[in-house]
């Protein structure tokens, strides 16, 4: 009998014995959002806040990420979880978007690292109902479950489009990411839905341009990020909004650009900075 290289059996092994967190089952046939529009009669929506965690599907017996990737949850965290489809985030409050994406990767994690976790429902897909019936289905839910870790995310009626912004004010200024907003009377459909929407702030900001780092794939020979400063000394860089002509001829160092954000991460940083434009020369 031929036998199997010492290096390859190695190899054959470790692919058999991978933790369960690797499985990758089926993408999950999850609801996907489109932004805001001005002319959006919001009396029509429920609103809720946009929550920073990790998009987590629950088929009621696993739980999936966006990728299909399963979670290695500890069996404790979902004891009572009901065995229908649940769409939601895996949740740690605001601001703790590196710590509940770390805990996510992770393939082995002691049960008290999850104690803090949350849930937090906000559709689901396979009810017959509107989004209406489904958000008082997932109120029922919580109360018929005894799980600490199974919330459902608070909606309420916005009567004006002046009355959504200062809400918008309100969460952003508290530290939140943004809003949402479900049509009442639709369906859960697959796919990008012009039903729910997000509505998230943008900022804008200038920086001083002090260097370029070089462009790989499709960038290859051409500029890949700008290597910013801003006033207070915070360097970082702006690697997307470039257009292909303006990677071929960025901004010099020295010069100032504008960019936009959406707000800061743990570190300080400007989240998902993207090139706006050049100042011009004074």
């Amino acid at each position: 009998m031929r036998r199997i290289p010492t290096l390859l059996f190695s190899l054959i092994v470790a692919l058999y014995c991978l933790p369960t967190n690797s499985e990758v089952l089926s993408t999950p046939p999850i609801q996907l959002a489109t932004q805001y529009q001005q002319d959006t009669v919001v009396a029509e929506y429920l609103v809720s806040e946009k929550l920073d965690g990790v998009r987590g599907y629950w088929d009621g017996s696993n739980m999936l990420t966006r990728s299909g990737r399963k979670v290695a949850l500890p069996a404790s965290f979902t004891l009572g979880f009901p065995h229908v489809a649940i769409d939601g985030e895996l949740w740690l409050g605001r601001n703790r978007f590196e710590q509940i994406s770390a805990l996510v990767r992770r393939q082995q994690v002691p049960d008290q690292e999850w104690q803090e976790v949350r849930f937090m429902m906000f559709d689901l897909p396979q009810h017959p109902g509107p989004f209406s019936e489904r958000y008082s289905a997932m109120k029922m839910m919580v109360e018929q479950t005894a799980s600490t870790h199974l919330q459902v995310i608070k909606q309420e009626t916005v009567a004006s489009t002046e009355a959504l912004f200062t809400i918008l004010d309100g969460v952003v200024n508290a530290g939140g990411e943004g809003l949402m907003l479900h049509y009442q009377q639709a369906h859960y459909a697959v796919g990008r839905s012009e039903y729910i929407i997000k509505l998230k702030p943008k900022y804008d900001a200038e920086a001083v341009v002090i260097g370029h780092t070089q462009g790989k794939g499709k960038y290859r020979g051409k500029l890949g990020a700008l290597v910013v400063k801003t006033p207070a000394g915070l360097v970082f860089n702006v690697g997307s909004g470039l257009s292909d002509k303006q990677r071929e001829n960025p901004p010099l160092v020295g010069s100032i650009i504008t960019y936009q954000y959406l707000g800061f991460t743990q570190k300080g940083t400007p989240r998902f900075a993207s090139f706006l434009r050049e100042r011009p020369s004074q």
